[in-house]
């Protein structure tokens, strides 16, 4: 005759299906997952997180095993809900969305299968489980603006002069730049993981842990800055023997590991965690129908939006031709056989690409457009490493950034501004500079929205109108007559390229 304790482990068997299906019909969103952990530090300590969200759960068994299951049926239209938003980062290919999804579902099957009693108990493991989502490096930009405006002020109130452009800065002493790995990302997701661990293993106070997850996201960043500023002086110093090789590194993360450290050991002398509760007596699981329903209907949930994202993938659409550009545009521009675009654009991997230089008055300027079908992790209209200059660049930097808007016919625009410069040097005279306008065009509009992109690429693909999307870049020579003149190139040239365009996307 079977055990209450046994009883008590059978509860579970409905939500290892029920995950265990869902990991094998979206087996590719985690393995992307998994592949991000693999390659980029970053995110490493993820593959710590089902360890220790399982080890969390099993300090709780003896508790848990009193808790009834109370199956709660409305939270299917939630699961449904983080169903779409699977689909929904598949078809936009925003692999955030797709992962935030997959650990939402696991998230809401657990909740929606046994009842809210059991939610409260494993309410910190299953929060726990978002660590594991490569979520963090949309900061990336932000943090490395953060690090270069504190560093230049440091500097100046150290008394030592500086030349800025960007995230470039000039000393007396040499050139320094604040790339990717000054941003601090590392330092603070890993600090804000395992400041959360922290405080739920030792304080009882909702109050308490709220602050040291504060403090463990403050400090960081604000360690961060001082990293950065004590090795632009170490290196200043030591006429820059000191920390600029691999050493950089090294007293980075010695620094960060004292820092974190010392957060660590004041937080510990307000500890109060004490003992967990003590468990009742094992309950015995009613029976229900909602209790085969519930993971039922959940399942048939996942293989909905399975067999429907299966459906949209397998389109049959052919590869798209290239965009043919005009051969003359408004106010005397004329294709010419001049030099060709000085810098490669960094948006990645398009289907097909073409680019075309106009000459007026023996001025030059530029059009560029790439287009985008199939969109995968290798190939993405819209995505963080995207950017006009392109972030793995070493020759070209981007030194301004802007909006503004052209008048079309059909209403006005929205254009991206920026102008870049050879990446060589930095003084305002010497550098080659180019001033730049850009547009995204997915379906029949302009943007210059990421999200509105993102957004609009997936719509399209659910009303069976496939992927594709299209940017448009207009460059000239930096001087007192770009803006006039990318104005004008953009008002002249959007209209027929939005006609070529569409009629690229028709020919699926």
């Amino acid at each position: 005759m079977p055990t209450e304790s046994n009883r008590s482990w059978a509860r579970l068997w409905p939500t290892v299906a029920l995950i265990a299906l869902l990991l094998l019909l979206f087996r590719d969103t985690a393995m992307a997952m998994v592949a991000i952990w693999v390659r980029s530090e970053t995110f490493t300590h993820a593959f710590l997180v089902p360890p220790i969200v399982i080890w969390l759960a099993w300090r709780q068994r003896h508790l848990l095993a009193t808790i009834p299951d109370k199956p709660v049926p409305w939270l299917l239209v939630v699961f449904a809900g983080a169903c779409f938003l699977w689909l929904l980062g598949e078809l936009a290919t925003v692999t955030a969305a797709s992962q935030f999804a997959l650990v939402s579902l696991i998230v809401v099957g657990v909740v929606a299968v046994h009842g809210w009693g059991v939610a409260r108990v494993l309410a910190f493991p299953l929060a726990f489980l978002y660590f594991s989502v490569p979520l963090g490096e949309f900061l990336v930009p932000s943090l490395m603006e953060g690090t270069a405006d504190f560093t230049v002020l440091a500097l100046r109130l150290s008394g030592i002069p500086v030349y800025r452009e960007g995230l470039q800065f000039v000393i007396p002493s040499g050139t320094w730049s604040v790339v990717e790995a000054c941003s601090g990302v590392r330092y603070l997701i890993a600090s804000f993981m395992v400041g959360a661990l922290f405080a739920y293993l030792n304080y009882r106070s909702l109050s308490r842990r709220l602050a040291f997850v504060a403090v463990s996201l403050i400090v960081p960043i604000a360690a961060n800055w001082l990293r950065a500023y004590m090795i632009v002086m170490i290196g200043h110093l030591s006429g820059n023997e000191l920390a600029t090789g691999v050493d950089h590194l090294v007293y980075g993360w010695v620094f960060f590991g004292i820092v974190i450290g010392l957060m660590f050991m004041i937080g510990a002398r307000w500890a109060d965690a004490g003992d967990p509760p003590e468990a009742g007596e094992t309950c015995a699981v009613a029976p229900s129908v909602l209790r085969p329903m519930v993971p039922a209907v959940a399942a048939a949930l996942l293989l909905g939006t399975y067999g429907l994202m299966w459906k949209l993938e397998h389109d049959g659409a052919g590869a798209p031709r290239s965009p043919v550009l005009p051969a003359a545009l408004a106010g005397g521009w004329q294709a010419a056989d001049a030099p060709a675009i000085p810098w490669v654009p960094g948006y990645k991997n398009p289907s097909v690409a073409s680019t075309r230089t106009y000459m007026q008055g023996g001025r030059a300027a530029w059009v560029w457009v790439g287009y985008y079908r199939g969109q995968g992790d290798d190939r993405k209209l819209v995505s963080s490493v995207n950017e006009i200059a392109g972030l793995e660049q070493k020759v070209w930097a981007q030194t301004q950034r802007g909006a503004t808007n052209v008048a079309l016919p059909a209403g006005a625009v929205p254009l991206r501004t920026g102008e870049i410069r050879r990446g060589a040097k930095l003084d305002a005279q010497g550098s080659e500079r180019v001033s730049v306008r850009m547009v995204y065009r997915v379906g029949s509009r302009w943007t210059t929205s990421d999200a509105a992109a993102k957004l609009l690429q997936a719509f399209q693909r659910l009303a069976g109108g496939g992927d594709d999307g299209a940017v448009v870049i207009v460059a000239t020579p930096s001087g007192p007559q770009a803006d006039a003149d990318l104005a004008q190139l953009a008002q002249s040239s959007l209209p027929l390229l939005a006609q070529e365009l569409d009629a690229i996307r028709a020919q699926r």
